[in-house]
């Protein structure tokens, strides 16, 4: 049997095994330095290429990528034009950059931990500075602004009535003229009662006499207004642009018409005849109304839109007739609307009331305190607008409303017949009031003129000057510091003292209490 085989390792064979060994070694070594030196390029290579990165990003930011203007017909074909070149300028040049970075960022297979961490690291880098230079270079670039397309026009919902539309105007040209015929006929010689007393006959409410009266009244007053007296003053802005220029010479005329009454009383005119034809006066006046404003409603349609009311062009007959289509109708020099708004109304009004107490006086030899009396406050009170007639320039009638049957009836039938219904009632009924009735009313007439005056001057001048310093109105809270200083004491020393006397009296100041329910102001506090 033949003994095993023993292997022994002889000392050449050792010597050349570890020679062996130790070259592989060295090799080896010599290997994994070529591959860092390599890695150590790569790294540096990436390193760099983030240095270039961000020097081109520098630059072109700092450059903003502005393309010099391109030279067009059209300055916004030459805006886009070079808005269209900016773009592709940034995207080329981006595209550039990330093309060398992609280029720069390519690793070997084979790297270790560390190395390929870093190169991560600055691969995220590159791309966090890429992202954040597009933002930039997008951001700088100039685009032309986009107009946004002209707003349409909202769809209307139908014009805007007043007084509940077209059937509202409709019974209100019955109900204004019944309105006036039953005020007048319900107080008859003196004697009021809900219940009219209708006239028997047409005669009894119209004739020709009293027809021919009021118009050369209402001529008469016309002719005064044109006469070249008085200031000259502008009207409001219209929607052209333009103003209106305003003869303004009604207390001229109030005076002229009261000197010529007092002539006329003094060579024993028969004017009483007006209060005799009252009623006939006041049918002509209704009749005169509705002509005037069929009129004016014609005329209307002959003038351009810009002339025309915004609130009495609606399209509807009716309600147009009423409100008025025109805002500011006139004849020649005569402007009809302010014409009527003042005159023939307002001082017919003052002439009846006086021609009332002349009456009065005939009839009696006195002067009855109560119908004198009113007839001055009234008076008063037609002279102040008068006097003041520029101030119903910047009010609504003449702005805003058309002149149509609503502002003509008002000015030439309701004023006048309806609001010397108390004269009338005096002079008829004879009634008399002592004098120290008469005095507090006296005094209290004059305390509401002074009121309605004040108010009246700082509308209108407000409305001419919104800007004036009388307006600034409330100052500073420190100059207000005495009545609210006082206000805060006032309350707290009544707390105080509410306290001190529910202890010292105790249910007494409790039983005090529920019959004084306030403490300082009623129904406050």
């Amino acid at each position: 049997m033949p003994s095993p085989r023993k292997t022994s390792k002889s000392p050449a064979r050792g010597k050349a095994r570890g020679r062996s060994t130790s070259a592989s070694r060295t090799k080896s070594t010599r290997s994994r330095s070529r591959s860092a030196g390599r890695k150590a390029k790569v790294v540096a290579a990436e390193a760099s290429s983030v240095k270039d990165t961000k020097t081109v990003s520098e630059d072109l930011v700092d450059s903003k990528l502005i393309v010099g203007p391109v030279r067009s017909r059209s300055p916004a074909r030459a805006q886009k034009k070079e808005t269209s070149i900016t773009k592709r300028s940034v995207i080329t040049s981006y595209s550039n950059v990330s093309s060398s970075q992609e280029q720069a960022s390519v690793t070997p297979v084979r790297t270790s931990t560390r190395i390929a961490s870093l190169i991560e690291k600055e691969k995220e880098d590159s791309l966090r500075l890429r992202e954040q230079m597009k933002s930039e270079m997008l951001s700088n670039i100039k685009t032309p602004p986009i107009k946004p397309a002209s707003a349409k026009s909202k769809p209307s919902n139908g014009p805007h009535y007043e007084f509940m539309g077209p059937i509202g105007a409709f019974l209100l040209l019955f109900f204004l003229p019944l309105t006036v015929y039953y005020v007048n006929f319900a107080c008859w010689k003196g004697q009021c009662s809900f219940v009219p007393r209708l006239p028997r006959t047409i005669t009894s409410i119209f004739e020709v006499e009293a027809t021919l009266i009021y118009l050369a009244w209402f001529f008469f007053q016309a002719f005064l207004a044109i006469l070249p007296v008085g200031k000259v003053v502008d009207g409001q802005p219209l929607k052209s642009g333009g103003k209106l220029k305003y003869r303004c010479n009604g207390f001229f005329a109030l005076v002229i018409s009261l000197l010529m009454l007092g002539a006329a009383v003094y060579y024993k005119c028969p004017v009483t005849k007006v209060t005799e034809k009252f009623y006939k006066l006041m049918t002509t006046a209704i009749i005169f109304s509705f002509i005037l404003s069929i009129c004016l409603y014609i005329k209307s349609t002959f003038v351009s839109s810009q002339k025309l009311a915004a609130g009495g062009n609606t399209g509807n007959i009716i309600y147009d007739f009423f409100i008025g289509r025109e805002l500011n109708p006139r004849i020649g020099q005569l402007d009809l609307k302010f014409f009527c708004e003042l005159r023939p109304g307002l001082i017919g009004w003052v002439v009846m009331d006086w021609i009332m107490v002349v009456k009065a006086y005939q009839e009696t030899q006195t002067f009855p305190p109560n119908l004198l009396l009113v007839t001055v406050f009234q008076t008063i009170y037609v002279a102040d607008a008068l006097w003041f007639e520029d101030a119903i320039l910047t009010t609504m009638d003449i702005i805003h409303d058309g002149f149509g049957f609503m502002l003509a009836f008002g000015d030439l039938a309701w004023v006048p017949f309806l609001y010397c219904l108390q004269p009338r009632f005096l002079q008829e009924s004879k009634f008399v009031l002592p004098w120290y009735c008469l005095a507090p009313i006296a005094l209290l007439n004059v305390v509401g003129y002074i009121i309605f005056r004040m108010s009246n001057s700082q509308k209108n001048r407000f409305r001419n000057n919104p800007k004036d310093d009388a307006f600034s109105g409330f100052g500073h809270i420190l100059t207000y510091f005495y009545p609210l200083y006082f206000l805060v004491l006032l309350i707290h020393r009544e707390r105080r003292d509410n306290e001190q006397c529910q202890e010292k009296y105790g249910a007494s100041w409790n039983k005090y209490c529920e019959r004084v329910k306030y403490r300082i102001f009623p129904h406050v506090y």
